[in-house]
C-alpha cells in the first residue's frame, strides 16, 4: 500500500504542519513508513505521544477481571513503565490496542514450539527478513535457510538473490524450506494480484528459484537444528538432514502478545486468538478469496466493553492481514467511541482480491495436477520453469 493513503483525519492533521506528501506510486519500507508518516504525525500530536515507554497492563480501575460490581463504569487503567524505570499511570474510558504482532515471532517448527537446538542457536538465526545493506556481510557469500512460504519469504528469498549477483555477492545462496509441496498457488497471483507490489514478490520468488540462487526443499517439518562446527544443519521430522548452512532464517508467522490483558475479560478464538465474531472469517484453516469482508466494530468487540484490538493484533495467529483492513478497524472503532454508532457499523473500504487461499492449516494435504480445486489464484507469468504442479483457474479475477 502507498504512504499516500492513509487515513483522512490524519492526512489532515499532517496537511497542517506543511508535511509533504509522499509519492503515492510508492510502496514503504517500514522505515519509510516510520519516518515519512509515523514520525511527523507523533510530531504533530505532540505530548499525547509518550516514547520509550511500554504498557504493561490494562484493566478496570479498582476491579480485576473478577469482579461484576460497577465494573462498566470504571476508567481503564493503563499501567506504563518508561525507559528510566519511571511508572506512570493512566486513566481512559476506551482503550484501542494496535501493538501488533511482530514482537513474537512464530518459532522453525511446526508445533508452534522451539525445535530441538533452536535457542542454542539464537545467534546464527533472524525472525525479521533480514537487512541486506546493513550489515550485509552477514549473508554475504554465505548459505541460508530460509523457512516459511508466506510474502516474508518471497522477500527474503529475492534480497538474497539480489545480492547473489552483485560483485561482492558470489556464493550467496539460499534454502528454501517450505512445510507444503509447490503447487500453482506457491507464489501467489503474480500479475493478477489486485495489490501489484505483492504479486511482483511472487515472481521474484520464483524467479530466485528458477534461476539457482535458491533450491527449495518440499514436504520438510523442521524438528531439530544441530551446530556442525561453525554451521547448522536442519533435520525433519521425516529424519530428513539438509546440508550445512551458515545462517537461517524464520519467517512462519507472528502471534499477538496478550500478556498485558490479562486482567480484561476478551472474547478470543481458541485457535487463532483473534475475536470471536471475527476468527471465522480469517481462519486458516479455512480461508479462500472472498471470505473476508471490511469489517469493523460488530467483528471486534469483546465482553468487555470499549476494549478493541485492532490492525495486526487483531487477527491474532492468521497470516493474511492488510493494513488496509486496520484503518478501517480504527475509523470503525474510533466512531464507536465517539458515539456515531451509525459510522462504526457503517463500511468505507472495498478490499482487493488477495490471492492468498488456504493457510498453515492445509500444509499436509498434498496438491497435484488433479486436485487443485481450492487453489484461488491466477497463474502468474511464468518467469522460470519450474517443476510444479499446474497452475489452478482464477478466481481473483
Amino acid at each position: 500500500m502507498s504512504l499516500a493513503n492513509r487515513a483522512l483525519a490524519a492526512k489532515k492533521l499532517l496537511a497542517s504542519t506543511g508535511w509533504t506528501k509522499p509519492d503515492a506510486k510508492t510502496y514503504p519500507t517500514s522505515g519509510d513508513w516510520a519516518e515519512q508518516h509515523l514520525r511527523p504525525l507523533a510530531d504533530a500530536l505532540g505530548e499525547r505521544v509518550r516514547f520509550g515507554a511500554r504498557v504493561t497492563g490494562v484493566s478496570r480501575a479498582g476491579r480485576d477481571r473478577i469482579v461484576d460490581a460497577d465494573r462498566v463504569i470504571q476508567p481503564f487503567t493503563v499501567h506504563v513503565t518508561h525507559a528510566d524505570g519511571r511508572e506512570e499511570r493512566l486513566f481512559a474510558r476506551a482503550v484501542i490496542d494496535s501493538f501488533g504482532t511482530w514482537a513474537i515471532p512464530s518459532p522453525a517448527i511446526a508445533s508452534g514450539l522451539p525445535a530441538l537446538g533452536e535457542k542454542a542457536a539464537a545467534d546464527r538465526i533472524t525472525y525479521r527478513v533480514p537487512n541486506l545493506t546493513d550489515p550485509a556481510a552477514r549473508y554475504t557469500g554465505k548459505r541460508t535457510a530460509v523457512i516459511g512460504s508466506g510474502a516474508s519469504a518471497f522477500t527474503a528469498l529475492a534480497s538474497l538473490a539480489d545480492l547473489a549477483k552483485t560483485e561482492d555477492g558470489a556464493g550467496t545462496h539460499a534454502t528454501w524450506i517450505l512445510r507444503r509441496v509447490i503447487s500453482g498457488s506457491t507464489f501467489g497471483c503474480g500479475s493478477a494480484d489486485q495489490l501489484p507490489a505483492r504479486g511482483a514478490l511472487g515472481l521474484a520468488a520464483k524467479a530466485a528459484v528458477g534461476e539457482g540462487h535458491a533450491d527449495a526443499v518440499t514436504g520438510f517439518r523442521t524438528e531439530a537444528i544441530e551446530r556442525e562446527g561453525d554451521r547448522l544443519v536442519l533435520m525433519a521430522e521425516d529424519g530428513r538432514r539438509l546440508d550445512p548452512v551458515d545462517e537461517v532464517v524464520v519467517l512462519t508467522g507472528l502471534r499477538p502478545d496478550l500478556t498485558f490483558l490479562g486482567e480484561l475479560r476478551l472474547g478470543l478464538d481458541e485457535r487463532l486468538h483473534a475475536p470471536t465474531e471475527l476468527a471465522p472469517l480469517i481462519d486458516p484453516n479455512q480461508h479462500s478469496c472472498g471470505t473476508v469482508y471490511p469489517h469493523g466494530v460488530k467483528e471486534l468487540s469483546h465482553p468487555e466493553q470499549s476494549i478493541y484490538l485492532v490492525g495486526m493484533k487483531s487477527y491474532g495467529r492468521a497470516p493474511t492481514f492488510l493494513a488496509l483492513t486496520g484503518y478501517e478497524q480504527v475509523r470503525s472503532a474510533a466512531a464507536a467511541i465517539a458515539g456515531d454508532h451509525e459510522a462504526a457499523e457503517r463500511v468505507e473500504l472495498v478490499l482487493p482480491e488477495t490471492g492468498v487461499c488456504g493457510g498453515a492449516g492445509l500444509f499436509d494435504q498434498p496438491q497435484s495436477d488433479e486436485n487443485t480445486d481450492g487453489d484461488c489464484c491466477a497463474p502468474a507469468p511464468a518467469l522460470i520453469p519450474l517443476e510444479t504442479t499446474a497452475p489452478a483457474p482464477s478466481c481473483c479475477s
